[in-house]
């Protein structure tokens, strides 16, 4: 069973940083894609950055390139979002997710497990 955990969420001021992870265990995540997705109030659920856990290559939304940058550590089995220069508009709950084609596409329907979710809150 694959189990998705997030932590790193809270309250940060706009243009501040905030570093999330998503410890994965349950399988062997060689082969898997990983992403980060967010969903803010009354929003439908959007992609933000991927990964594909063998090679390293990642994708990102427009809204947080040059922002955001996703990451993995093999050793620990865990992905990262570091976050910087936040805005407002970043604020929702985030969500990590693992596909089980090590496509990371940026596609909700594509994605396998899901974490729990961890709220960003960034004020003005």
């Amino acid at each position: 069973q694959v189990q998705l955990v997030e932590s790193g969420g809270g309250l940060v001021q706009a243009g501040g940083s905030r570093r999330l992870s998503c410890a994965a265990s349950g399988r062997t995540f060689s082969s898997y894609g990983m992403a980060w997705f967010r969903q803010a109030p009354g929003k439908e659920r959007e992609f933000v950055a991927a990964i594909r856990w063998s090679s390293g290559t990642t994708y990102y939304a427009d809204s947080v390139k040059g922002r955001f940058t996703i990451s993995r550590d093999n050793a620990k089995n865990t992905v990262h979002l570091q976050m910087n220069s936040l805005k407002p508009e970043d604020t929702a709950v985030y969500y990590c997710a693992a596909e089980l084609s090590s496509r990371a596409t940026t596609w909700v329907r594509d994605y396998d497990y899901w974490g729990q979710g961890t709220q960003v809150t960034v004020s003005s």
